[in-house]
């Protein structure tokens, strides 16, 4: 018998090949660039410049094939998939689920750059006149652009890949899981170590500029509210050395106490300022470039999508689309593992339009309520010292419009508090995807490693503004951008091969086979069926059917195949219960056939004439089957040996039949890894 693998908090789980390599260049660029920042700005320039005149064709193609793929896939057959065993419910509600993606994604961005670009792009438009109606209109939609569809496919390609991966197929929640159906079990060698380092550099590198952003923008703040605080890069630190510490306390509360709650009060503070914003501006003319800007969006999605400014080069494609992207990119391990860990249960289509429209419709009327209400004020109001303030510093952006507005000190002290919350949010996050990666996606860590990757983003933070501000953070994200997007590319391509593998599977359950309540020897089956659904058995019950009826009819299952030549094996675990015979032939999927103890709410249907008071029992219990697919959602207590065994044999049946009917270059072996035989669970343990 075997027990689970389950690690004390106290006990470390660290995967050196990751966490060391890791480590090293992060503590090299941190001491490097603390050495020398001015030699640090100027190889964080020409990096810049580099990457950007060379591979900013590369970027834009990626990003167009990521929204492609992620919509294309939603809207095949391949939608209904779920994401983790069939019978699963999502984990979270709707609205606590799109809290946490959008309060992880990028809550901060959109009070950084909600009043910032517009203006600036009003200004200083890549193409025509500025300070004109067309200049305007184009600000508008280049805003919709950056921060559209494309941000969240990059974080949806991720999320969907990782949580397909992890929760339908039992592959550690990591981002080398992507890669099994290209090199199979190689993913648990050194290739997989490299993708989960560069996983790690880009988060890190993703959120240092997350924070470096917030920083100065709470500085700005701050000295509008409190003008004898200067803005300068000593208090940004002391602001990162602060926030970093509020940030351990939520990291160290956990997924569900800590970021959970932040994020939905992250949600709520945003709501609100955008309903006062809108309330106190031009609310008719918000509403009507609403959709005016989200029409022209749509219209000029594609041209945008390939506009690299190559009859007219300049910068402006670098420090704006290149950069927006090359952010998101270094964020993708982030946030799409994150939106992973809480998205497990729903279907594939379910998660693409959630992930990428909800969110997209928030951020354009934000964009709307924000940047047009500004534009108004410079255009028909004469607030033209906005321009002036914004190119001057781009974080004082959101202020100087409060300052035009009713409440302007109350809403300036709102917006600090909820900046601060989205920073604790990210970088507790973060520090919780890091950890999962530089531990092997161990499900319990110890707090100091959490700690160390929190503290670890706000000394890189520090270390980059130090060295020369929003360029060194543009930099270092546009770099550590570019190896990820190849591993993206690769995952791509990973998710399509095993979707396919799963349709021929599908297309094996429709085949004309032997129903799976037939034979001869199930003539009184269908009494003891009849019993089972009206009955509700407690826990001992189920508990001793399962230890007793069900293993003695899995081992005579293994013995007759044993007999054949067939390996087989059966095996049992205590906490949680389940049994379950594994059937292996060498280079093809193993065929798993499990009963768990599975807990459920009693039906109000059940026992209607018993009065359920506090103390009649509220739960039961069921011995479900389990393949590897995921959970079949009937129940097999109450069944004979020979019946259990006819049920292995017609799933079994179906499974041969998939093995006829699938291609056999396609390289899905998951019986050779342990890692792999359970689904939409944590590894099976070893015998």
């Amino acid at each position: 018998m075997s027990q689970a693998n389950t690690a004390p908090e106290s006990t470390s789980t660290i995967l050196v090949p990751v966490f060391v390599p890791a480590v090293v260049v992060i503590l090299l660029l941190v001491l490097g660039t603390i050495s020398n920042p001015e030699l640090a700005g100027e190889v964080f320039s020409a990096t810049l410049a580099y990457i950007t005149s060379t591979f900013g064709w590369f970027y834009m193609l990626s990003v167009a094939f990521f929204l492609v793929f992620i919509v294309g896939v939603a809207f095949t057959s391949w939608g209904h998939i779920k994401l983790g065993p069939d019978h699963a419910d999502p984990q979270y509600s709707f609205p606590a689920w799109f809290a946490m993606l959008f309060s992880a994604g990028y809550g901060i961005a959109l009070l950084f750059f909600g009043v910032a670009e517009p203006v600036l792009h009003y200004a200083a438009p890549p193409a025509g006149a500025p300070e004109t109606v067309d200049s305007a209109k184009q600000a508008m939609q280049i805003a919709f652009f950056h921060w559209g569809f494309h941000i969240w496919a990059i974080y949806g390609l991720i999320g969907l890949v990782l949580a397909y991966f992890s929760f339908r197929h039992g592959l550690p929640l990591s981002i080398r899981s992507a890669l099994y159906p290209l090199i199979g079990d190689r993913i648990y060698g050194p290739i997989g170590h490299a993708v989960d380092v560069f996983a790690i550099l880009g988060t890190m590198f993703g959120i240092a500029t997350t924070l470096g952003l917030s920083v100065t923008q709470i500085n700005a703040g701050i000295n509008y509210l409190w003008p004898g605080i200067p803005v300068n890069v000593t208090v940004q630190i002391v602001a990162i050395v602060i926030i970093t510490l509020l940030a351990i306390v939520s990291v160290v509360a956990g997924l569900d106490k800590g970021i959970k709650r932040l994020s939905v009060l992250n949600m709520v503070l945003a709501v609100a300022l955008m309903l006062f914003v809108f309330s106190v501006g031009p609310s008719i003319h918000v509403l009507e470039s609403f959709l005016q800007n989200t029409g022209s969006y749509l219209n000029h999605i594609v041209e945008r999508t390939f506009n690299l400014q190559a009859y007219s080069r300049s910068d402006w494609i670098g420090n704006w689309t290149l950069f927006i992207f090359g952010w998101t990119i270094a964020w993708a391990p982030f946030v799409g593992l994150f939106i992973a860990k809480i998205s497990r249960g729903r279907t594939i289509r379910q998660f693409v339009v959630g992930v990428m429209l909800v969110p997209t419709i928030f951020t354009f009327l934000w964009f709307s309520i924000f940047g047009d209400t500004a534009l108004n004020l410079i255009m028909n109001e004469g607030y033209d010292t906005l321009i002036g303030d914004v190119r001057a510093d781009h974080a004082v952006a959101l202020f100087k419009l409060y300052e035009v507005l009713p409440l302007s000190s109350v809403v300036s002290f709102i917006t600090v508090i909820l900046i601060i919350t989205f920073f604790v949010t990210s970088s507790d996050s973060g520090s919780l995807v890091i950890d999962s990666l530089a531990s092997g996606s161990a499900a319990v860590t110890p707090a100091w490693q959490r700690i160390f990757w929190a503290s670890a983003e706000g000394a890189v933070a520090a270390a980059l503004l130090v060295a020369g501000g929003l360029s060194a953070l543009q930099t270092m994200t546009i770099a550590s951008a570019l190896p990820f997007s190849l591993i993206m590319i690769m995952a791509a391509f990973g998710m399509w091969r095993a979707l396919i593998i799963e349709g021929h599977h599908q297309s094996s359950l429709k085949t004309e086979i032997q129903s799976r309540f037939s034979g001869t020897s199930g003539r009184g089956l269908w009494r003891r069926r009849l019993a089972g659904l009206v009955s509700h058995p407690d826990q001992a019950e189920v508990t001793s059917f399962i230890t007793s009826t069900v293993r003695k009819a899995m081992f005579r299952v293994q013995r007759e195949l044993d007999k054949q030549g067939w390996k087989a094996a059966v095996h049992e675990h205590e906490k949680p219960l389940r049994i379950w015979l594994e059937v292996i032939k060498e280079g093809q999927v193993g065929f798993v056939y499990e009963i768990r103890l599975i807990e459920h709410a009693l039906p109000d249907y059940a026992f209607p004439e018993m009065d359920h008071g506090r103390e009649s029992p509220n739960t039961y219990y069921r011995a479900e089957v389990f393949l590897r697919r995921g959970g079949q959602a009937y129940d097999i207590f109450g069944f004979d040996q020979q019946d259990i065994i006819t049920d292995i044999l017609d799933q079994l049946e179906k499974h041969l039949r998939f093995l006829h009917i699938s291609p056999a270059s396609l390289p899905w072996n998951m019986a050779e890894h342990d890692d792999m035989l359970r689904v939409g669970a944590e590894p099976a343990p070893r015998s």
